[in-house]
Order: C-alpha cells, then structure tokens, then sequence
C-alpha cells in the first residue's frame, strides 16, 4: 500500500550514544514498506554520535542541510547539504557538526532481522 506521512507526524528520539542528536523513523515496517527504512537524523550545533559500525548494513544519505563532519574509516570528510553518501557494511563511521547551524539527513537502509550496532 502505498503511504504519504508527514515528517511533523513522527516523534524525535534522542540517537544512542548521540550528543544533541536526534532520529526519525519516516517510514519502515510499520508503515507497510517491504524491504527498506527511511530514517531523518538531526544533530545540533556541537552535536556528535561516535565511532561504530555495522557489520552487514550498507547506508545512503542524504544532506538536507547544514554541513558536518563524518569519519569514514581512517578519513574524515567535510558533507553539506545537497551531498550524497554512501557508507557500505562494516565501514567504521562517525559525525560531529562543528558548525552554528542544524545539520539534517535523511539515511536509507535495508530491512533486515538484526540490525547490529558496534561502538568502537
């Protein structure tokens, strides 16, 4: 079935291990959708999520707005609003924005049975 949901519909939660850093699930299982869950992610100025990984679990995003920091395995990459990425499985990761304004991206990843986060 298809599904229209507005982003004002979905409660913001705190990211684990985040800092001033929030996520929406915009559409997933629960919405219906089969094989992929959109997901909004917001950090504040001075907001971070640290180095982890996931071992079987490949992300695109997509910058919204704002500009931040992300560490790619051992290289960090300065991202702004209007950049893709792609991050595949097993590929260490991190954020920081440094700047004064919010950064936002949405991240599309698979529907899979266990979803598994290491925090390095």
């Amino acid at each position: 079935m298809a599904t229209v949901r507005p982003q004002t519909a979905v409660p913001s939660q705190p990211v684990e291990r985040g800092e001033k850093a929030y996520i929406q699930v915009l559409l997933g299982p629960e919405e219906g959708v089969p094989h992929f869950i959109t997901r909004k992610f917001t950090i504040l100025p001075g907001g971070s999520i640290p180095r982890h990984r996931h071992p079987t679990l490949e992300h695109e995003q997509y910058v919204l707005s704002g500009s931040m920091e992300l560490g790619l395995g051992d290289e960090v990459r300065i991202v702004k609003a209007g950049e893709a990425v792609y991050i595949p499985a097993g590929t260490p990761h991190w954020y920081r924005n440094l700047g004064s304004e919010p950064v936002e991206f949405l991240c599309i990843i698979p529907r899979t049975e266990g979803y598994v986060t290491e925090w390095e």
